[in-house]
């Protein structure tokens, strides 16, 4: 299976989690896919009063550098260790 198909695949499965994970948990998983899929961040830090987009945007800088393929592996990492935690 090609990198990209298995990561289609567990963000699929990710969804389908029996509990919601803790927010450390959803960060760090969103700014993997974010990375892996768009890249480095690139646009500026919501305000103060956005607490839940200043969340994601710092979760998604977290990762800037990251390249494509090591984002989808990471990312891969996680939501694998996520669904054996939670299941789905």
């Amino acid at each position: 299976m090609s990198l990209q198909a298995d990561f289609d695949k567990v963000a699929a499965d990710v969804r389908k989690l029996k509990a919601r994970p803790e927010d450390e948990e959803l960060k760090a998983l969103y700014g993997l896919y974010k990375q892996a899929v768009i890249g480095d961040i690139n646009f500026a830090c919501p305000s103060m009063l956005d607490l839940k987009g200043k969340a994601k945007w710092e979760a998604w800088n977290l990762q800037k550098g990251l390249s494509k393929e090591d984002a989808m592996n990471a990312y891969i990492s996680k939501a694998k260790e996520l669904i054996e935690k939670y299941g789905i």
